[in-house]
C-alpha cells in the first residue's frame, strides 16, 4: 500500500504547485510586457538620432572641404559625402525639414574666392509631428 502512495506522489505536480507557477509567470510577463511593447519605437528613435547625426556630419564635412554649405541634401550625395539621403524612420521617407543659413546683409568680410551659391543647408530636423518617448517633439531633435 505504501508503494502505491509513493508512486502517486511522484507521478506529477499538485494543483497548488501549478497555480503558483502560473501566477509567477503572469507576474513576470506583466513586468516585462510594457518594456517589450516600446522596443520598436525605441529602435526607430535610435535610428533617427543616427541618421540626423550622419547628415549633420556630412554637412559639416562639406562645409569644411568646400567653404560653403550645400544647397540641398542631394548635393551631399552628388559630391560623395553620402551614398543616399537617409530615411526618416518615423515618417518613413527621405524628406527632412531643412534649416538654411541666414544671409547677413552687412557681411563685408566675404572672401573674394567665395562661391555664389545662395543660402545653404546648415541643419536638418524630422518632419514628424509626433512626440518622442522622452516627451520632446521629433521635429526639435
Amino acid at each position: 500500500m505504501k508503494m502505491k502512495m509513493k508512486r502517486r506522489m511522484a507521478a506529477g505536480f499538485t494543483l497548488l504547485e501549478m497555480i503558483v507557477v502560473v501566477a509567477m509567470i503572469g507576474i513576470l510577463a506583466a513586468i516585462a510586457l510594457p518594456n517589450l511593447i516600446q522596443m520598436p519605437r525605441r529602435a526607430k528613435e535610435a535610428t533617427l538620432k543616427t541618421n540626423l547625426r550622419t547628415i549633420r556630419q556630412a554637412i559639416d564635412q562639406f562645409y569644411g572641404d568646400l567653404g560653403y554649405y550645400p544647397e540641398s541634401l542631394e548635393a551631399l550625395t552628388e559630391e560623395g559625402y553620402l551614398r543616399d539621403v537617409p530615411i526618416d524612420p518615423i515618417t518613413e521617407n527621405a524628406e527632412w525639414e531643412l534649416i538654411y543659413e541666414v544671409e547677413d546683409e552687412y557681411d563685408y568680410d566675404e572672401p573674394e574666392t567665395a562661391v555664389d551659391t545662395g543660402p545653404g543647408v546648415i541643419d536638418v530636423h524630422s518632419l514628424s509631428p509626433e512626440v518622442a518617448l522622452d516627451g520632446t517633439p521629433y521635429a526639435e531633435w
